[in-house]
């Protein structure tokens, strides 16, 4: 973070005393202790620099302070977000979504679960094991039985485990809620959604899509027509996931939650005795779990909207194109170099210096990760279990650490930084 721009920022339209400049001042020195994530050097978490439309619309709208859990305190605000979840819906493929924004992909997921527990109480929870582990998590806090599926050396859902759960469930006269992840955290691996339709609609099952990172990829061209595939299928998943605070360009936090059946929403049905008073309209907070939520992150994604549309060949995709060119460039080069690669579903690439000995090899990549850091060049490091390791190891132990690099920034696909990323520079 540039502390001159932070400490040249105008405040002239707010009642600040000099006392008031001192503690601005003091928490401008103190925020310059983190990562430049912002630097096109930071490739190493899932973190990417919200545009500044949505940062001045966000800062704008955070004024009013408006609260889109009722029209009373957010009435603004809360057509903005209706507008959005339109937006989304539609990219989806949904026709008429019911949804809201949320706090993250957590709570987002924990309201989808929570719905299809209320469709079906007995519903059990099966998800890959490469799935985030919120999902889990939110099982428990549900009271819902989960189940982990093996994923296979690609980070996928292995679809004959999955049906063989689901043989189990159906025997014992009980159906399941399958967690189809579109982009997993660790990996970018895609779930074969529309496979995986195909086995819930034998056996009745629930599908609950979890697009948090990778759902706007839908509007993109990717590498495998798998993947393409299971994009395509989103709209006919039960309920959907997506975070714009990942690729949306928005601020934390900024989740959302789309359900394609509207009559879903009377699961939500309760009564207050003085928010919802003022309209015979829709109040955001009759559909969503969570109460009060800031009007200022729907007033931020909306403008984000105007300025991208969410089309297919529009510049919002064009820009997820060259985090997409910049995973494939990046592959390439480690490729040449000698490194043991894994091809990238989407912008998350996985790749390890070679060797004999998982012990031995873990080592080798820890010290690349350690070299790069002091390089100025940030990576993160991921501990891959023997199931999704495809290169000939000697499991001396029960995983084997690599290097990850997620390439969220369009100015990522630059083949001089590709190869400062690739340590080659």
């Amino acid at each position: 973070m540039d502390w001159n721009f932070l400490t040249s920022l105008q405040f002239k339209s707010l009642d600040l005393d000099t006392r008031d400049r001192e503690i601005l001042d003091t928490l401008a020195q103190k925020l310059q202790d983190n990562y430049p994530y912002a630097a096109p050097e930071y490739a190493g978490q899932m973190i990417k620099p919200p545009h500044h439309l949505a940062q001045a619309a966000h800062w704008m709208t955070s004024f009013i302070n408006p609260n889109n859990h009722a029209l009373d305190g957010g009435r603004a605000t809360s057509a903005l977000e209706l507008e959005c979840i339109q937006a989304l819906g539609t990219m989806i493929g949904y026709d008429q979504p019911l949804g809201h924004l949320t706090s993250g992909g957590t709570v987002a997921n924990l309201e989808a679960l929570w719905v299809a527990r209320q469709n079906q109480p007995t519903t059990k929870v099966l998800a890959s094991a490469q799935s985030h582990y919120t999902h889990q998590r939110m099982s428990e806090v549900l009271g819902m039985e989960f189940g982990a599926i093996c994923a296979d050396e690609h980070g996928r859902m292995d679809l004959g485990q999955l049906e063989e759960a689901l043989k189990t469930l159906a025997a014992a006269g009980r159906t399941a809620t399958i967690v189809a992840t579109m982009g997993t955290t660790g990996m970018g691996a895609v779930d074969p959604l529309h496979d995986i339709l195909e086995l819930a609609g034998v056996y009745g099952a629930r599908v609950h899509a979890d697009a948090a990172y990778g759902g706007y990829f839908k509007l993109c061209s990717l590498n495998e027509a798998g993947d393409e595939a299971a994009f395509a299928a989103l709209g006919r998943a039960d309920s959907v996931v997506i975070d714009p605070h990942k690729h949306g360009l928005q601020p934390y936090g900024c989740g959302a939650v789309l359900f394609k059946n509207p009559k879903e929403g009377k699961f939500y049905k309760h009564d207050s005795p003085y928010t919802y008073f003022t309209s015979d309209q829709l109040h955001l907070g009759e559909i969503t779990l969570e109460c009060s939520r800031p009007g200022a992150a729907a007033a931020a994604l909306w403008a984000t909207l105007q300025k991208f549309p969410l089309e297919k060949g529009g510049e919002f995709a064009q820009r997820l194109e060259h985090s997409l060119a910049a995973a494939r460039g990046l592959t390439q080069l480690l490729e040449d170099e000698g490194f043991w690669v894994m091809d990238p579903a989407l912008d998350i690439c996985v790749f390890s210096k070679k060797g004999l000995k998982a012990s031995e090899v873990s080592a080798e990549n820890r010290e690349f990760f350690e070299e790069q850091a002091r390089a100025g060049v940030h990576l993160a490091l991921f501990k891959l279990a023997p199931a999704q390791c495809p290169w000939p190891v000697e499991w001396d132990q029960d995983e084997l650490v690599v290097v990850r690099s997620v390439l969220m920034k369009p100015e990522h696909n630059d083949p001089k930084l590709l190869k400062k990323i690739a340590g080659l520079a």
